[in-house]
């Protein structure tokens, strides 16, 4: 059966839902340091926390929410990497995953997720910034979502 998903005033939601978001809100922000500090700040057993953590989500979290994968070829060279992703750092972009393939011929590909939802650039700005930097050859999106 597939998932399904409902969207239900917070008014009518169980106690456990609303503090296991609450629970990972703290965390999200850093004032809870652990799971078992947040559950127990908000007043929720740490198994509750575990039961709705991966299934509870704020509706505009959601809609913020944004991926965007980069394909770039780098120069092998020292520090290129470094360098983008200082600028992805910059940006306020947040990297999910990455992955370099091995250099050949003075050029390795480097494919990028990104979570886009709180950067500062737009990412057409993020791009043509990505292209100035000395060493980066290519870079183009292969995915959003």
């Amino acid at each position: 059966m597939a998932e399904r998903y409902y969207v239900v005033r917070e008014d009518l939601l169980p106690e456990g839902i609303l503090k296991t978001e609450q629970a990972k809100e703290l965390l999200r922000r850093g004032d809870a340091a652990t799971v078992h500090d947040a559950a127990e700040r908000v007043g929720l057993s740490r198994s509750a926390f575990y039961k709705y953590k991966d299934g509870v989500y704020l509706l505009e979290q959601t809609s913020r929410e944004s991926i965007a994968t980069l394909s770039m070829d780098l120069e092998h060279r020292s520090g290129v990497l470094s360098k983008m992703l200082g600028l992805l750092a910059v940006s306020e972009g947040n990297v999910l995953t990455i992955s370099q393939s091995i250099p050949l011929q003075g050029l390795a590909n480097v494919v990028v997720s990104l979570d886009t939802s709180f950067m500062k650039d737009t990412l057409l700005e993020l791009l043509d910034k990505l292209r100035k930097i000395d060493g980066v050859k290519r870079v183009i999106v292969v995915g959003r979502s």
